[in-house]
């Protein structure tokens, strides 16, 4: 949260040239305030898991958030009971004329198809769509990065030559971006994936930046310059386990798998691993909730017309 001080105290400016968060007193007795609305399209086969993943790191602020979870109606899913679709789930007709503060599409196990070969394309893009102006600021996750950059940009994704899977070291990119604030210089995330992006691509697009990278994974989180679209390569909402789990799963069917990379203490798959993104993966959806949505989103939601008119005219 922001602290509150006169703009006339000589820390104001210094603070502010910090890229430190910092509210004039005049703006915060205007302010109103009311929990945000998020809704999260979830397409992990473990819906479950997933949600509970993503809820434990946007619980992680004193912003109240109510959340909505939002299901594909051209999928059906086979690791997730019924009654937990229908009991807690909505579909896209019931939610389409409503407005959200923040949406978030998680990635999918459906990388190594085309787009054009996924079952649920067609709607995603609908859904995609929809997004850009129905929602102030949306978060896309591993596959589903890969298929927003590809539906809004153009930007194709490339089969790596073995499957990247581990934790990876990270560089900041762009240190005052609203995203990274208050992060270190060098920071670890998860990754399980078969495809990449290449940077040349991305800077290709004017209204793309890149906001962090990694010597190993390669790009890592893209953003769109409006600050209404960011664009995440990895998996910094995984718990501790999800690796291992997914490894010994790999093991248990004869796959040839390797052990994730910087995973495993002295790489003994019995060991516990060591839990090295957890502050950073809350620290990023802290400051996606109230950086890129909270200070920014309109107190009333249909005001969202008048926000994606500055967007389109650019301004």
């Amino acid at each position: 949260m922001p602290i509150r001080i006169p703009h006339e105290l000589p820390a104001f400016k210094k603070l502010i040239d910090e890229n430190i968060f910092v509210m004039p007193k005049e703006r915060a007795e205007h302010q109103d305030i009311r929990p945000l609305k998020i809704i999260i399209l979830n397409i992990m086969p473990k819906k479950i898991e997933t949600e509970t993943q993503l809820m434990r790191l946007l619980s992680n602020t004193p912003i109240q958030v109510d959340i909505e979870l939002l299901n594909l109606e051209s999928h059906k899913s086979k690791n997730t009971p019924v009654s937990h679709l229908s009991n807690f789930y909505t579909n896209f007709e019931q939610i389409k004329n409503n407005r959200y503060d923040g949406m978030i599409i998680t990635g999918a196990p459906v990388e190594q198809l085309e787009f054009e070969q996924v079952d649920y394309w067609n709607e995603i893009c609908r859904i995609m769509e929809w997004s850009k102006k129905n929602v102030f600021s949306t978060l896309h996750i591993c596959w589903g990065a890969q298929a927003a950059l590809y539906y809004h940009f153009g930007i194709p994704k490339y089969i790596l030559p073995e499957k990247l899977f581990g934790i990876f070291p990270h560089k900041v990119e762009l240190p005052n971006a609203q995203l990274l604030k208050g992060f270190d210089d060098v920071f670890m995330v998860p990754h399980s994936r078969h495809t990449t992006l290449l940077r040349e691509d991305i800077e290709k697009i004017s209204n793309l930046q890149i906001l962090a990278s990694s010597e190993e994974a390669g790009v890592h989180i893209i953003a769109n310059k409006n600050g209404r679209q960011y664009f995440i390569m990895g998996h910094a909402e995984y718990d501790r386990e999800t690796l291992a789990e997914e490894y010994r799963r790999d093991k248990q069917k004869g796959m040839d798998i390797s052990l994730p990379v910087n995973y495993f203490p002295g790489n003994n798959p019995q060991s516990v691993p060591d839990f090295t993104w957890r502050c950073h993966a809350n620290l990023m959806f802290s400051n996606w909730l109230n950086y890129c949505i909270y200070q920014s989103t309109p107190y009333d939601l249909t005001e969202l017309e008048l926000r994606n008119w500055e967007w389109e005219a650019g301004l």
